[in-house]
């Protein structure tokens, strides 16, 4: 049977390794197309840790808007970060594959900048994640 802050804490874990990863391609200016992604994928995980942690056995999708959704069920704060969620969504296909543009290729066409708002609308989910999560442990505990 799987314990679920236990697994949460795998979930998170990663997100928060992802989270370095992007917060270094910002620093050093590179590879815009693949932090963009990694951003959405490290939103992603923090939002499956967060289901988990509710005692979800299994979380499937990639789609942080539906991860919002399902979450502010639980608990409403969720709601604050639901653009970001929506902005983040839109890096999951067109930073991978030249076919999710209409031109060009992802490396050519993300932009720092594109990567700075990536990461700052990722650091808001994070931060409501990680209270979320802070508050199961703390419910755990007692």
């Amino acid at each position: 049977m799987m314990q679920p802050l236990k697994e949460a804490l795998r979930w998170s874990s990663q997100a928060e390794d992802d989270l370095k990863f992007v917060e270094w391609l910002v620093e050093e200016k590179t590879f815009f197309d693949k932090g963009c992604f990694i951003s959405q994928q490290a939103g992603e995980k923090i939002l499956k840790a967060c289901l988990y942690a509710l005692g979800k056995k299994q979380v499937i999708g990639h789609s942080l808007v539906e991860l919002v959704a399902e979450l502010s069920q639980k608990d409403p704060q969720f709601q604050v970060i639901q653009n970001e969620a929506r902005r983040l969504d839109r890096y999951y296909i067109p930073t991978r594959y030249p076919n999710g543009l209409p031109g060009g290729t992802p490396f050519q066409v993300f932009t720092t900048e594109d990567l700075g708002e990536a990461l700052e609308d990722v650091s808001s989910v994070f931060k409501i994640a990680r209270e979320f999560l802070e508050k199961m442990r703390e419910m755990k505990s007692k």
